[in-house]
C-alpha cells in the first residue's frame, strides 16, 4: 500500500523548533516531489513548502521563510521540514503529500496524489 506518514508534532513554544518527518512506504519516495501543507483550526488547508524530487529545488510560502527548511533523505525514503522561530500562528495540522511533479508556489492540493494523516503541531506559552 502506498503511504505517508507524519511524525515529530507537538507542544513548543513561541520561538522554539520541531522537526517534522514525513516517511514513505509502498512507493520510491525519490520518485516524487513532496509537498508540506497545513491546516489551522477555522481555517483552509494551505501550502507551506515544497521539495522536487531529487531535492534540487524548494519553495516556501512567505509566511515561513528564513524559519522553515524542507529536506530530504532519499535513502531513508523520508522527507522534513525544519520549523525554527516558531510562532503561534504556525499552529496547525502538518500534512505531508507526494506528487508526481514539482509544483513549485502552485500548491494545489489536487496535484498531490498521496496524503499522509497529519501531525499536530501547537505553538504555545
Amino acid at each position: 500500500q502506498l503511504q505517508l506518514v507524519e511524525s515529530g508534532g507537538g507542544l513548543v513554544q513561541p520561538g522554539g523548533s520541531l522537526r517534522l518527518s514525513c516517511a514513505a512506504s509502498g512507493f520510491t519516495l525519490d520518485s516524487y516531489a513532496i509537498g508540506w501543507f497545513r491546516q489551522a483550526p477555522g481555517k483552509e488547508r494551505e501550502g507551506v513548502s515544497c521539495i522536487s524530487s531529487g531535492g534540487g529545488s524548494t519553495n516556501y510560502v512567505d509566511s515561513v521563510k528564513g524559519r522553515f527548511a524542507i529536506s530530504r533523505d532519499n535513502a531513508k525514503n523520508t522527507v522534513y521540514l525544519q520549523m525554527n522561530g516558531l510562532k503561534p500562528e504556525d499552529t496547525a495540522i502538518y500534512y505531508c503529500a507526494a506528487a508526481r511533479w514539482y509544483t513549485g508556489s502552485y500548491y494545489a492540493p489536487s496535484e498531490y496524489r498521496y496524503w499522509g494523516q497529519g501531525t499536530r503541531v501547537t505553538v504555545s506559552s
